[in-house]
């Protein structure tokens, strides 16, 4: 057994359904964000900013590309002898299988893994948002308060406040209610998923709670330590916090990342975003090209132009094209002449010449008009889009390649086109 002051569980299974055709077969937290970086280098990066080399990454659905960014973890300085970034996927143990149902039951199923380390203090995260913190701050913040659990909060516009865990301190911060999600909150202070436990409160709690049908922290363990008088402390936030849960804040976040002073800086030294980059050439931009408030990855051609927009790496835009507002993943084609305004589109996919794409009226989508919304174009990965096709607003388009598939060669704002099989 080794011992480790504080261990970190990382919840990175999650499905990621409000992004649509974007995660059909990847997990949330492996899709590309900022350009060359992926969604969970940001917690990852946290980790190791703060002095933690002990990381269990909890993986469960379409874990491929999530296990193959990671790996055994050498951009972070994870790559040790004892600690390191470990993938804890559900496995079979000699009674039974399961899958992970909730997210507490996700970190019970992982007590040995997290006895082996006996440790002081665990911290639990998430997979899924952008932000920098000092999680050694944290800790501080719990020890000087003798904290069972300490929860990061952060203050919310009051109507968003319906959407979070609530919580409610007195003046010493000390947690006097929790809510979770609820109807009429009765303080704008959310809980951010972030959580401090000394290990012996939350070993306990785990064990007392296992038989709990989808076991979550903010539906059960919270209220089950406030329940029964342990020391709960909120840990108040201030700094930049982002949830990209959705296609419009994910947009949203990715096209902060190009304003003059970026409300999140990519470039602190002091606080470095690392992450898996393959060894690839520089960007070039040719004669012809233009290039205006943009965040372009290495290995990337640009023969047109491209305003106010994110791109990943290997990514060709051909002569004539205008890209603008959009988000590009890495390995896409660009052809010639082609358009396309406040689009997403996705690893690998090629864009036949004089395609078109965020053109028309923005109409609601007619299957999924929660997901496919804000006026975006969304394209999954590996799709192929005809040379001279028209796209509208608030599309999605997944995994079909051919002309035959569109309708005159248009596809309206509001349509989806999605092959059969994929998750839209």
């Amino acid at each position: 057994m080794f011992k480790k002051e504080m261990i970190a569980m990382l919840l990175a299974g999650g499905q990621g359904s409000r992004l649509g055709v974007l995660t059909a077969k990847v997990a949330k937290p492996a899709v590309a964000f900022g350009g060359k970086y992926r969604i969970i280098d940001f917690p990852l990066s946290n980790c190791i900013n703060s002095g933690i080399d002990t990381v269990g990454v909890l993986t469960q659905y379409q874990p491929l590309r999530l296990n193959t960014h990671i790996g055994i973890g050498i951009p972070w300085d994870l790559d040790r002898n004892v600690g390191g970034v470990s993938i804890l996927p559900p496995y079979e143990k000699s009674s039974n299988s399961e899958w992970y149902t909730g997210t507490a039951n996700a970190i019970y199923q992982n007590l040995n893994y997290m006895e082996t380390y006996n440790p002081d203090y665990v911290l639990i995260l998430s997979g899924d948002h952008i932000y920098k913190m000092d999680y050694e701050v944290m800790l501080d913040f719990h020890k000087a308060n003798k904290a069972d659990v300490t929860i990061a909060a952060m203050p919310v516009p009051i109507e968003e406040a319906s959407r979070f865990g609530i919580v409610v301190t007195d003046s010493e911060n000390r947690i006097k209610e929790f809510e979770e999600k609820p109807e009429k909150p009765s303080s704008n202070l959310a809980s951010m998923g972030i959580y401090i436990f000394s290990w012996p409160v939350l070993r306990d709690a785990l064990i007392k709670l296992k038989d709990q049908p989808n076991c979550d922290f903010g539906k059960h363990i919270i209220p089950y330590c406030h329940g029964k008088g342990d020391r709960l402390f909120a840990y108040e936030y201030n700094g930049y916090w982002k949830d990209v849960g959705t296609l419009s804040s994910y947009w949203e976040a990715n096209m902060e990342l190009i304003d003059i002073i970026p409300e999140f800086n990519l470039y602190e030294e002091f606080w470095k975003i690392y992450t898996n980059s393959a060894s690839i050439p520089p960007q070039y931009i040719s004669e012809q090209g233009v290039v205006d408030r943009c965040i372009i990855s290495n290995g990337s051609e640009i023969y047109g132009e491209v305003h106010s927009s994110v791109l990943g790496s290997g990514i060709t835009v051909g002569k004539g094209s205008v890209v603008r507002d959009s988000i590009i993943m890495q390995g896409v084609t660009i052809g010639e002449n082609c358009v396309i305004e406040k689009a997403i589109i996705a690893e690998d996919t090629v864009i036949g010449n004089g395609a078109v794409i965020g053109i028309g009226s923005e109409v609601p989508n007619k299957m999924k008009p929660n997901i496919y919304s804000g006026g975006l174009a969304t394209i999954g990965e590996n799709s192929v889009i005809p040379p001279g096709v028209q796209i509208g607003k608030n599309t999605a388009i997944s995994g079909v390649t051919s002309i035959e598939d569109y309708d005159n060669g248009v596809l309206e704002s509001g349509e989806t086109l999605i092959k059969a099989g994929d998750r839209v």
